[in-house]
C-alpha cells in the first residue's frame, strides 16, 4: 500500500472536511469577519475620494491630477492582486488577509503626515500594494469554505461590508475635513482600519479546504491560460472593468459638480451623498439571494439595467433627481458586482484565488483607467461629458451581461 506524501495529506483533508453551512456558528463568524474585511478595504481605499477637491485647492491640481490619489492606489492594487494570489496559494488565505489589512491601515495613518502631494501618492501606492492581499483572497476563501448553495449570500454580505466601508470612509473624511483637516480625517480612518483588522483576525475561522500549492510562480502562466480560455470568465473580467470604472468615476466627479454652482454644497453635505452606499448593503445581499434562486445569468443583466438607468437620471439639473440617480446607480452597481463576483467563484474549477485576482485586477484597473480618463472629460465638457463616457461603458457592460446569459453552465452548481 502506497504511503501518502506530505503534499497529498493537506489536499485529502481539505477534500473531506465539511463546508461551512448556513446558520452554523462558523457561518456567522466568517460573515462577520468578511464584513469587517470588506469594510476596511473600501474605507481605506476610497476615503480620499471626497477629498479630491480639497487636494486640488491645496496643491494646485486639476481634477484629473487630483484623481491620481485614488487611481494610483487602485492601479497598484490591480497589479498586486496577481502576485498576492500566488503567495496565498503557498502561505494560506487568512494570514495574508490579516497582514494586508494591517499594513494598509498603517499606510493610511502615514498619509496624514505627507509633506507634499508626491509623498502622498507614494503612500497611497504602497497602500494599494498592501491591499492586494485582501479582496481576491477573500473571494477565494469564501469559494473554498462556504457551501455552494449559500455562497451568493456570503459573497453579498462581504460586498455589503465593502459598501458600508466605502460609505463610512467617505463620510468620516468629509465631515472631519470640513471641520478640522484632511490630515486628521485620514488619521482617523487609519485607526478604524487597525481596529477592523483585529476583529477580522479574531472572527475568521481557519481554512479547512485550503491545500498549499507547490507550483509557486511557475504555475501562474498555466493558471492564466486556464482562466482566460474559459468561455465565461474573460467576459466577467471585462464586465468588472467597465462597471467599476463607471461607478468610481461617478463618485469621483459628482463632488466637483455639487460643490460648484448652482448647488454650492458644503464638503460635509457632499460627503453625505456616500450614505447611498448603505443601499449597496441591501442590494448586494438581495441580488446574491436572487442569483442563488434564479441563476446568475438571469439576474446579472437586470442589475446592469438598473445601474444604467440611475446614471441617466444624473443628467438632470434638479438636485433631488440627481441624488436619486446616484442612489439608483449605487444600488445597481453593488447588486451587479455581487452577482458577477460570486459567479467567478463558481465558474473557476481550480486555482480560485487566481481567478478572483484576475476578476479584481480588471475591476481595479477599470477604476484607475476610466476614473482618471473621465477627469479629462470633466475638464473639457463638464458633467454631460462625464455621463457620455460612463454611458458608453455601461452599454458595453449590458451587452456583456446579455452575452453571459447564453453561456452554457459547467454544471448544476454553476447556474
Amino acid at each position: 500500500m502506497r504511503h501518502r506524501t506530505s503534499q497529498e495529506l493537506p489536499a485529502m483533508l481539505a477534500a473531506t472536511a465539511p463546508r461551512i453551512a448556513l446558520g452554523s456558528p462558523e457561518f456567522k463568524r466568517s460573515n462577520r469577519a468578511m464584513f469587517f474585511g470588506g469594510f476596511s478595504a473600501f474605507a481605506l481605499l476610497y476615503c480620499v475620494q471626497p477629498l479630491m477637491p480639497l487636494l486640488s485647492h491645496e496643491f494646485a491640481l486639476s481634477a484629473a491630477q487630483s484623481s491620481m490619489v485614488l487611481s494610483i492606489s487602485t492601479g497598484a492594487l490591480a497589479v498586486s492582486l496577481l502576485a498576492s494570489s500566488a503567495v496565498s496559494e503557498r502561505l494560506g488565505r487568512k494570514p495574508l488577509m490579516v497582514a494586508a489589512m494591517a499594513i494598509a491601515a498603517v499606510m493610511t495613518l502615514l498619509c496624514a503626515f505627507a509633506h507634499n502631494y508626491p509623498q502622498l501618492l507614494v503612500m497611497r501606492a504602497l497602500l494599494g500594494v498592501a491591499l492586494g492581499g485582501m479582496p481576491a483572497i477573500a473571494m477565494a476563501y469564501l469559494g473554498e469554505e462556504i457551501e455552494p448553495q449559500s455562497l451568493g449570500l456570503s459573497m453579498g454580505l462581504y460586498i455589503s461590508g465593502s459598501a458600508f466601508g466605502g460609505m463610512a470612509g467617505r463620510v468620516m473624511t468629509s465631515v472631519l475635513s470640513d471641520h478640522y483637516s484632511w490630515r486628521l480625517a485620514l488619521g482617523m480612518v487609519g485607526v478604524a482600519g487597525i481596529a477592523a483588522a483585529v476583529e477580522f483576525w479574531r472572527s475568521l475561522p481557519d481554512s479547512r479546504h485550503f491545500a498549499p500549492a507547490h507550483g509557486g510562480w511557475r504555475s501562474l502562466p498555466s493558471g492564466f491560460k486556464l482562466h482566460l480560455s474559459d468561455a465565461g470568465l474573460p467576459w466577467l473580467f471585462v464586465l468588472a472593468f467597465l462597471l467599476m470604472g463607471a461607478f468610481v468615476s461617478l463618485y469621483n466627479y459628482i463632488a466637483y459638480r455639487l460643490l460648484g454652482g448652482p448647488f454650492t454644497l458644503s464638503q460635509s453635505l457632499v460627503g453625505a451623498v456616500s450614505f447611498f452606499y448603505l443601499l449597496g448593503i441591501y442590494s448586494s445581499v438581495w441580488a446574491g439571494k436572487l442569483a442563488d434562486r434564479y441563476g446568475r445569468r438571469n439576474v446579472l443583466w437586470l442589475m446592469a439595467v438598473i445601474m444604467f438607468s440611475g446614471l441617466l437620471l444624473t443628467l438632470s439639473n434638479w438636485l433631488p433627481l440627481i441624488l436619486l440617480g446616484v442612489a439608483v446607480c449605487t444600488y445597481g452597481f453593488f447588486a451587479t458586482h455581487s452577482v458577477a463576483s460570486s459567479w467567478v467563484g463558481r465558474r473557476a474549477t481550480s486555482n480560485k484565488a487566481l481567478a478572483s485576482a484576475l476578476y479584481l485586477f480588471f475591476y481595479y484597473l477599470g477604476s484607475s483607467v476610466i476614473g482618471s480618463a473621465t477627469g479629462v472629460m470633466w475638464g473639457r465638457a463638464g458633467w454631460p461629458g462625464v455621463v457620455a463616457v460612463l454611458a458608453v461603458a455601461l452599454v458595453l457592460a449590458l451587452l456583456v451581461a446579455l452575452r453571459l446569459r447564453s453561456l452554457a453552465p459547467l454544471g448544476q452548481a454553476e447556474k
